[in-house]
């Protein structure tokens, strides 16, 4: 198991060191000239090799506050170094680098990065650099390298490439391999899906914003930077929601609120997962032929009444979490021929509606990379078309964020598309409710480093959100959060053909209890 400390005799020397240079109570380390720095035009020393360990102030760089929190020390992760901040007591340190000479433009700062969290503040920062300083947190990972990026233009010729802890005795971070270089990044999709909604206010469901005031769902979303809705659609639910009559209708009040659309098909009457993907009832023991042409049908009607009344869907979901396919059984990754035909189907629709809509296929388990593998390489033979990949990626189910992430790139790469995380999500406490118990509801099913606590569901949002950003080469196109708008509210439960069943998911909406917006909203603001 990866500890941070290393010798004794050391670590006094550096303990005395900081405490020899404390900070003011609530100094910010930003206010630090960096001009003070030496400057150079290129990036010195990004993988810390040039001093060996125990360098308190690393060749190229520059520290600020209790210094001995900063240092570098055996553990690369390509080479025998990085950078480390701890201290055995409370510490607040800024290693920084300022560089001047540089050409204006779109510039990005990469690194890899470990943080055992706990800190008031771990964060990479690009300031001084003519503009509004970027920041990037660090995520929480103890054992494995995390990528970050943190764009930011420069307008005035330099900028200061800033490491930052705020931090608690035994709070630790390491950076390592950090690179400066033209670029842009962030995220064009900073979405949600807000199927519940239409059911949630029919039956009562308030929504208000952080200071208490009541209003549209949809519209506070927005107004915190939502830009995207996923709408999910099945065939014919038992309660007549999520249904085609009801998408249309919130297509309206989400291109209304100037948002983008994905429709999201489940191809079911009811819930379409990894576990079960059943077929409709009017579906039902119709040949694989007719399933084709009932899958492009249908796919095709919804679709054209959207684009009829004004409202094109931007992307489209051929499946929804099909790691063992669709439409079983004649869908089952058991026979792959007839489930590219099934995936066809649906592309062929939504293109012959509008060629423009991206269609995007989903998985569960958004960190298993073989499986993952294993299931495109089969699509990829099998020719089946698609313009994007969508992985559902939970923290408490599907693998670390190093998983998550592995995963992500290799999509990206090894297929060429774009990819985006469809759906996550994260507790803001643990009781329900409601008297459903919920789906997460105790402290050992939760990611170390992410309490179930507001704060703890808004870090989770921006470090995945950071993680989808920094796919190499653009190709992270974003994050939907699932089901923001799923509050308790009686009838409004997981069996659409059941009104007595409860939720199970009030606790990871991003509304609370008191039904006012959750801080966690903020994550709609990442870049």
């Amino acid at each position: 198991m990866f500890h941070p400390r290393r010798t004794p005799a050391r670590t006094r020397l550096r303990v005395l060191r900081a405490l020899l240079l404390p900070l003011a109570a609530g100094l910010a380390l930003t206010a630090l000239p960096a001009q003070t720095a030496t400057a150079a035009s290129t990036l010195t020393n990004g993988g810390f090799e040039a001093d060996g360990s125990g360098a308190a102030a690393p060749a190229g760089w520059s520290e600020y506050g209790a210094t001995g929190a900063s240092y570098t020390e055996s553990g690369g992760r390509s080479g025998s170094h990085r950078l480390s901040h701890w201290s055995s007591s409370a510490y607040q340190v800024e290693t920084y680098q300022y560089l001047s000479g540089l050409t204006n433009g779109d510039y990005r700062l990469t690194a890899w990065v470990r943080s055992g969290g706990g800190q008031n503040a771990a964060y990479l920062a690009l300031k001084n650099c003519g503009g509004t300083e970027q920041r990037t947190d660090l995520p929480v990972s103890a054992g494995d390298w995390i990528r970050i990026v943190v764009p930011v233009r420069v307008t005035n010729n330099q900028c200061t490439i800033s490491v930052n802890s705020d931090a608690g005795a035994g709070n630790w971070i390491n950076v390592d391999d950090l690179t400066f270089a033209p670029g842009t990044s962030g995220l064009a999709v900073k979405g949600a899906d807000i199927s519940s909604l239409p059911k949630s206010e029919a039956k009562g469901g308030v929504y208000r914003t952080a200071s208490g005031s009541a209003g549209d769902g949809v519209a506070i979303l927005r107004s915190s930077g939502m830009n995207y809705a996923r709408l999910k659609v099945w065939v014919n639910p038992a309660d007549g929601y999520n249904n085609k009559a009801r998408v249309l209708a919130m297509a309206k009040r989400v291109k209304a609120q100037g948002m983008k659309l994905l429709v999201d098909f489940h191809y079911s009457d009811a819930w379409a997962d990894p576990g079960k993907q059943t077929k409709p009832a009017a579906w039902a023991g119709h040949s694989y032929s007719q399933l084709k042409t009932d899958v492009y049908q249908h796919t095709y009607d919804v679709l054209d009444a959207l684009k009829t009344q004004g409202t094109t869907a931007d992307m489209v979901q051929v499946g929804n979490e099909i790691n063992g396919g669709m439409l079983w059984n004649e869908g089952s990754t058991n026979n792959w021929t007839q489930l590219a035909g099934l995936l066809n189907s649906g592309y062929d629709a939504a293109k012959a509606v509008a060629p423009s809509t991206t269609v995007a296929l989903h998985l569960a388990e958004g960190g298993d990379l073989d499986g993952t593998r294993w299931w495109f390489d089969n699509a990829v033979s099998q020719g089946v078309r698609f313009d994007a990949i969508g992985l559902s990626y939970y923290g408490y189910w599907h693998g670390t964020l190093h998983d998550f992430q592995t995963t992500l790139d290799d999509a990206a790469a090894r297929y060429g598309k774009p990819v985006f995380l469809a759906e996550t999500a994260y507790p803001f406490r643990l009781d329900s409710e409601d008297g459903l118990e919920n789906i997460i509801d105790l402290t050992g099913e939760l990611v170390p480093g992410y309490p179930a606590t507001t704060a703890g569901q808004t870090r989770w949002m921006n470090d995945v959100a950071s993680i989808v950003e920094a796919v190499p080469n653009g190709r992270g196109l974003g994050v939907f959060y699932w089901e923001a708008t799923w509050t308790a509210r009686t009838g409004n439960g997981w069996d659409p053909a059941d009104p007595a069943s409860g939720n199970g998911w009030e606790n990871q909406a991003l509304f609370g209890y008191d039904d006012r917006a959750l801080p966690a909203m903020s994550w709609f603001g990442h870049r």
